[in-house]
């Protein structure tokens, strides 16, 4: 096992603080909708779009991330997407009115959406084969916590300093990042310097992407069922169009989509998305029911998310003690089992569930959470080439985001059925976290076929391959 040196640690660090900005502003913002409403004197439902609007340029971004890394290198990639990021962040502080407001979120999420991927690849190629899984764990277990301390660290500066705050807060962390990132992370040759860009297939796949989360989004807002049902099929369409695209093309398109069914990326993506489902679902419905029936404040209510958050931490802490020398399925299972019994109290709500058993159950969902993410990357990792890191961490963050979308789609949809079916309303929350197990059923069924030992010549088979096909 190669040690990692304190030159890696601080190489990650950098790295995080670009992927902690994108991740936490997708979910800071979701506490103040009544202040961006009174500020700006407009419905609730027109406010969404400031969420709404960061998430559609998310997606819209990520598939691109990979041909920019492999035509102008990672790092170039991720210091203009981060100085991007600031002149958005500082725009969105400064918004005049509801419309700027969104217009600059959109900007700040096409930054925003490149930072993951584009931190992913470059730490990946960094650390190499050997120390990927201990490192690719920190930077892992940001997902897991955006959608827990997103709302609380908005409440906090909303309460302390106002809603500009909440996007001024990126610019010094911004600052940081790049004065840090210029001297600490070593430049990445670009791949492809002469690969041309997959132009039908961006008018495929990112637009597609963007309509299908716009429709799955429409659903938990209850908008009209034509509005939800043409924006799905509209999105499904665009996405198969893609991927007849991407099998036939001669050249490289943004996302390669043969690699899903080679093994053991296709069970380990079908489990990623479950994961993101059931993680963003039950920080959909969690809220939902401690400000309603629970009859908390939104302060009181993130306190209350918060164990889900520590859990994380303590589950990345373990998970890279172990990650290098257990096989993935048994650390994905493990994980898996701690998450559904961490959900299981969730499912008597109806019963009354005291705020401690609350308390645990988080903490056992953080835990278990952590222990999934980070062998499925790891793996992934490990078994593709350096030339094609940029384009697999294209594909793994896709799937968190589409996972998140799906999950709190699906869950919204049995929610409100079950509100409607049931009259006491926190036996209905109940009711839906049964769906929320059946999440993570489907998850540990398809991580079932993950690799039972730890393979050491994965990367090297892939290179093989990768010269072969070449």
């Amino acid at each position: 096992m190669s040690e990692i040196d304190a030159k890696l640690w601080r190489i990650a660090f950098v790295l995080v603080l670009g992927t902690v900005m994108a991740t936490l502003d997708s979910t800071i913002v979701s506490v103040a909708v009544s202040a961006f409403a009174d500020r700006f004197s407009a419905p609730v439902a027109d406010v969404q779009w400031v969420t709404t609007a960061y998430l559609l340029a998310v997606v819209t971004a990520i598939p691109a991330s990979g041909w920019l890394a492999d035509r102008f290198g990672g790092r170039r990639t991720w210091l203009v997407a981060v100085a991007a990021f600031l002149v958005a962040s500082l725009l969105c502080g400064l918004a005049w009115s509801l419309p700027s407001l969104v217009v600059f979120r959109v900007l700040q999420g096409l930054a925003g959406g490149l930072l993951p991927p584009t931190g992913q690849a470059l730490l990946a190629g960094v650390a190499g084969r050997e120390r990927i899984g201990r490192v690719i764990a920190v930077v892992g277990v940001l997902p897991l916590l955006s959608p827990v301390l997103g709302p609380l660290v908005g409440g906090a500066v909303l309460q302390a300093a106002g809603w500009r705050w909440l996007f001024l807060i990126n610019i010094p962390i911004g600052v940081i990042a790049l004065a840090l990132a210029t001297r600490l992370v070593p430049a990445v040759p670009p791949t492809a310097t002469g690969a041309r860009f997959d132009w039908r297939g961006a008018a495929l796949l990112s637009p597609g992407l963007a309509v299908l989360v716009f429709g799955l989004t429409r659903v938990a807002h209850e908008s009209p069922a034509w509005q939800v049902v043409a924006a799905l099929v509209v999105g499904m369409a665009m996405l198969a169009g893609f991927t007849l695209h991407g099998v036939r093309a001669k050249g490289t398109p943004l996302v390669d989509p043969l690699l899903f069914i080679r093994p053991p990326f296709g069970v380990a993506a079908l489990a990623l998305l479950a994961l993101g489902a059931s993680v963003f679902g039950t920080m959909f419905l969690l809220p939902l029911y401690l400000q309603g029936p629970g009859e908390l404040s939104a302060w009181q209510t993130g306190v209350l998310l918060a164990p889900q958050g520590v859990g994380a931490a303590a589950g990345t802490v373990l998970v890279t003690r172990f990650v290098d020398t257990t096989a993935p399925r048994t650390l994905v299972l493990g994980g898996m089992a701690l998450v559904a019994a961490g959900t299981v109290a969730f499912t008597q709500l109806g019963h009354g569930v005291p705020d401690v058993v609350v308390t645990g159950s988080l903490f056992l969902r953080g835990v278990g959470a952590a222990m999934i993410s980070t062998p499925i990357m790891t793996i992934v990792y490990r078994r593709v080439s350096r030339p094609r890191l940029p384009r697999a961490a294209v594909a793994l963050n896709l799937l968190s985001t589409l996972g998140g979308s799906i999950g709190t789609a699906v869950l919204a949809v049995v929610l409100q059925a079950r509100i409607t079916a049931r009259a006491d309303q926190a036996a209905a929350y109940g009711d839906a976290f049964c769906w929320v197990l059946a999440l993570v059923a489907l998850a540990a069924i398809a991580a079932s076929a993950l690799p039972r030992q730890v393979s050491a010549g994965d990367a090297d088979h892939e290179q093989k391959r990768t010269t072969t096909d070449a």
